[in-house]
Formats: structure tokens, C-alpha cells, sequence
């Protein structure tokens, strides 16, 4: 899985919940997690630990100001 913060459509108000924020700090580089790391998160989610995950994937970042 591959997240990206610059291209995510999500509106900004979604970034104070989402695990990326929590677990990452909001990376300035793509992180692509292998399938362990995203069972860990999915784990540590459904456990009530961290938020969900709020990517939306988008095709620019210039759409992330749309709401």
C-alpha cells in the first residue's frame, strides 16, 4: 500500500484523525507500507489504539481544498 498525504483528497479536517498522522507526523515522502505493516495498523485499528486510515486517493493535490 502505497500513502501519499500530497495527493490525498480527503478534506484537510481529516488529517488530525487519520493513523498516518498519529503513527507518522504527516510524512513529507510517500510511505508504502508491505502487507505485515498494514495487518499491524489494521490490527492496532480495530483494537480502538489508533484511527482509521482517511486516505483518499486523488489524481493532484490541488484538488485537496475541494470539500
Amino acid at each position: 500500500m502505497l500513502i501519499d498525504c500530497e495527493t490525498c483528497i480527503a478534506p484537510a479536517s481529516a488529517c488530525h484523525d487519520c493513523v498516518v498522522n498519529v503513527l507518522l507526523e504527516r510524512p513529507p515522502e510517500p510511505v508504502e507500507l508491505d502487507d505485515s505493516e498494514e495487518a499491524a495498523i489494521d490490527s492496532l485499528v480495530a483494537a480502538g489504539l489508533v484511527p482509521p486510515l482517511r486516505l483518499v486517493s486523488g489524481l493532484s493535490a490541488n484538488r485537496r481544498d475541494i470539500a
